[in-house]
Order: C-alpha cells, then sequence, then structure tokens
C-alpha cells in the first residue's frame, strides 16, 4: 500500500485505512491536520505549495498540512509533517478540529476532519523544495484584504479555517 489515510466518521472515529488517492477520489471522509504557525510580530508563515502537488499545486495554505498514519497521534503527526515540510520544528497547541470537504478540477475530492495546531517560530525555515514552492511572513490584515479580493491564489481549507485560528488565538490571549 502506498501512503495511506485513516477513514473517520463524522466523529473521528477510526473505521479504516485507505490508500490517499482513493480516498480522495472517493471523497471518503478522513483524518487530517494543519498548522499555523506565527513569529514575535504576529505575522503568520503561509507558503505556496509545490508546483507537481496533485491537488491545489501553486496556492498558498499555511505553514503545512497532511495525514496522520496509522497508530500516529495528530501531534506526533503535526511535528513530524512540519519538520518533513518546512525543515524547523517547535512547541504546537490544538486549537480546535472541523470538517470540510472541497472539489478539485482534476476529479479529487478533500473531506477531511482536520486537527488544527498553533505554533510560534520566528526564525527562517528550511522548506522542503518538493513540498513547497514559496513562503512568507504576512501581516493578518494583509490576509484579510487578499483572501476576499483574491480568493483563487489560497487552499480551500486555509480560507475556511485562518480567521477562526486568529479567532482562537485572540480569545486565548484574553
Amino acid at each position: 500500500m502506498g501512503k495511506s489515510v485513516i477513514l473517520v466518521d463524522k466523529s473521528d472515529n477510526q473505521i479504516g485505512i485507505m490508500e490517499k488517492i482513493e480516498a480522495h477520489e472517493k471523497g471518503l471522509l478522513h483524518r487530517a491536520f494543519s498548522v499555523f504557525i506565527f513569529n514575535q510580530h504576529n505575522q503568520m508563515m503561509i507558503h505556496q505549495r509545490a508546483l507537481n502537488k496533485y491537488h491545489s499545486p501553486g496556492l498558498w495554505t499555511n505553514a503545512c498540512c497532511s495525514h496522520q498514519q496509522p497508530g500516529e497521534s495528530n501531534e506526533q503527526a503535526a511535528h513530524r509533517r512540519l519538520l518533513e515540510e518546512m525543515g524547523f520544528d517547535c512547541e504546537l497547541v490544538k486549537q480546535f478540529e472541523f470538517t470540510y470537504r472541497a472539489e478539485f478540477s482534476n476529479g479529487l475530492i478533500e473531506h477531511e476532519y482536520d486537527h488544527v495546531f498553533i505554533g510560534h517560530y520566528s526564525n527562517h525555515p528550511q522548506p522542503n523544495v518538493l513540498e513547497v514552492n514559496d513562503w512568507k511572513w504576512v501581516d493578518i490584515s494583509y490576509l484579510e484584504v487578499d483572501t476576499l479580493e483574491n480568493p483563487e491564489k489560497y487552499t480551500p481549507w486555509f480560507l475556511m479555517s485562518w480567521e477562526k485560528v486568529v479567532k482562537s488565538r485572540l480569545e486565548k490571549r484574553a
């Protein structure tokens, strides 16, 4: 079996394991995670997906996202993938989870139960060029405007979650 995903029910209970592409072809609900990173200037790290990605190539998104592997906790997976994709690791705190479904022009469907983590890091990452085409630190005010004016530049899961991430961060600070 190639890369696999953990199939889940609407309550995130594991109901099976399936090859990743097959799950995306069938649009089956599976477990995923997203990591959002902020620096000391309250800027968010975003990256442009590599141009060879199987869906959403060249779109901007959060610091990293992927799928847990069988036997791996949500937090273990988030740390593993942050290191693999962006070349660094940092403390991560789970903020919330949500379910989304997005269909892509190539026929694939992301239907994910997404666990969202936030971390803080203020240095330059060492992105994996097989995963990341570009990256940058951006102000929240920039995202507020750009995601409304240019939503086609961003991944669907990023558009659905980034404002909730910012709100969650502010609530935790209060």
